[in-house]
């Protein structure tokens, strides 16, 4: 959700990162695709706890990855492993498009993060809403760690609750005519989900409880678009949803 634009997760401790390219990386929507990050500082052998890596795989005539590779044993199994087994290789108009993507990647999260700030409060501040979720809001249980963290912010994914429950949600979305409607995050566009009416709409109340969400929770991306345009059309959907 960060992005390396705006959290270094090897300088925090992290030996092993992975991307979505197809979100933020890329950020139009248009590509499928991973990126994995091995820091090369990790001890494989002296951990004792990796045996596919350290020691010898039959699949590939007894190599020892440890030893094959010392600073980056795990990267180098993925991908010979994956492009031998799998055949996972990127096209190269895949690959293109996300070094193109990761050409304005800060300019995008900066704005992607100074929307999603304002989006927040002025949803915190609506009557139609229960409760926001995302880490600038002071009473976030993680929002003092997000601050030393990510302190150019943490993401532009956002979820709240709205009155009223599955029909209200449903309304909603049917208002909405800026955010596009797609289950998919981390693209230029701003785009927007109700769960219980669309990827978890055989679930109950309860099993929706179960699984940390309710039946008038509502995720958000936060696009590129001007902030006042997307407050505008939020602002449109929450009076749609009280509506009977």
């Amino acid at each position: 959700m960060s992005t390396p634009s705006l959290g270094r997760s090897l300088h925090q401790g992290a030996d092993l990162v992975m991307h979505s390219a197809t979100k933020f990386l890329s950020g139009h929507g248009v590509v499928i695709g991973g990126v994995l990050v091995d820091g090369g500082r990790f001890d494989w052998l002296a951990s004792g706890k990796f045996p596919t890596l350290t020691q010898p795989y039959e699949g590939f005539h007894g190599m020892v990855f440890a030893e094959e590779s010392t600073a980056s044993a795990f990267l180098l199994r993925a991908r010979r492993e994956g492009l031998r087994d799998f055949g996972a290789c990127m096209a190269p108009m895949t690959a293109f498009q996300i070094l193109q993507g990761l050409e304005t990647l800060p300019l995008r999260m900066a704005r992607h993060i100074g929307n999603t700030s304002k989006v927040v409060a002025f949803l915190a501040a609506q009557k139609e809403v229960a409760r926001v979720h995302h880490p600038d809001l002071a009473a976030h249980p993680d929002h003092a760690l997000a601050k030393k963290l990510y302190p150019a912010g943490c993401s532009a994914i956002l979820a709240f609750e709205l009155v009223g429950g599955r029909d209200a949600g449903r309304r909603f979305i049917e208002a909405l005519t800026l955010f596009s409607h797609l289950a998919n995050i981390g693209d230029a566009k701003s785009l927007v989900i109700h769960p219980a009416s669309t990827t978890h709409f055989r679930m109950d109340d309860a099993a929706l409880a179960a699984a940390g969400i309710t039946p008038g929770t509502v995720r958000l991306s936060i696009g590129l678009e001007h902030p006042d345009d997307l407050i505008e059309d939020l602002a449109r959907g929450l009076r749609a949803s009280q509506r009977n």
